[in-house]
């Protein structure tokens, strides 16, 4: 899509009937079944992107975003720091729920938006997850105190997040595409 078309596409009228029409011509129960098993395994790629680049020091992830929000609206630490273990290692359940909770709730978006509002595409959802990243880990987060300011995060972090963001969405748009166009979900 040149640029041109991007401007006028974004018009207010022509975008509003747009997505109407887009709306009717679009399987929604489809690509929300899509979304729900792009976010599962996109959840999976995030959480593999961390270890091999960890976006947060052992200190700072002693307590990681997720668990500080739930601390944040009232759940005690000993619900959110709880962990089961596997391989002789202590995995944070709690915080994985989250995780996979955001993960899923976003791919949904995502796989019903981009037949709508198809420049959400853009970049096969590279721009989609650096749009997010910037959103949340520069804005949001910090905000809400889960975070520093978007000036004090190490480098490390935001070249880990920016990144592994990317290959999150990137993920998003291949898994949902891929199962929503093939019709896979038509036989669940």
């Amino acid at each position: 899509m040149r640029y041109t078309e991007i401007v006028h596409y974004f018009s207010v009228n022509h975008l509003r009937g747009s997505i109407v029409l887009r709306l009717k011509n679009i399987n929604v129960p489809s690509a929300v079944k899509a979304g729900m098993v792009a976010g599962f395994l996109s959840g999976l790629v995030k959480l593999g992107w961390e270890d091999v680049l960890p976006p947060r020091t052992p200190q700072r992830d002693a307590t990681n975003p997720p668990q500080a929000m739930l601390e944040k609206f009232g759940v005690p630490t000993s619900i959110t720091h709880s962990t089961y273990t596997y391989s002789e290692q202590k995995m944070p359940w709690v915080s994985f729920i989250i995780h996979f909770g955001f993960s899923a709730t976003f791919a949904v978006g995502y796989s019903v938006m981009q037949h709508m509002i198809p420049p959400v595409r853009l970049g096969h959802g590279a721009l989609a997850g650096l749009g997010l990243w910037g959103a949340f880990h520069l804005g949001v987060l910090p905000k809400m105190g889960l975070t520093p300011d978007a000036k004090d995060l190490p480098i490390e972090e935001q070249v880990s997040e920016a990144l592994g963001h990317i290959a999150w969405m990137s993920t998003i748009d291949l898994v949902s595409n891929a199962l929503y166009q093939g019709k896979q979900l038509d036989k669940w």
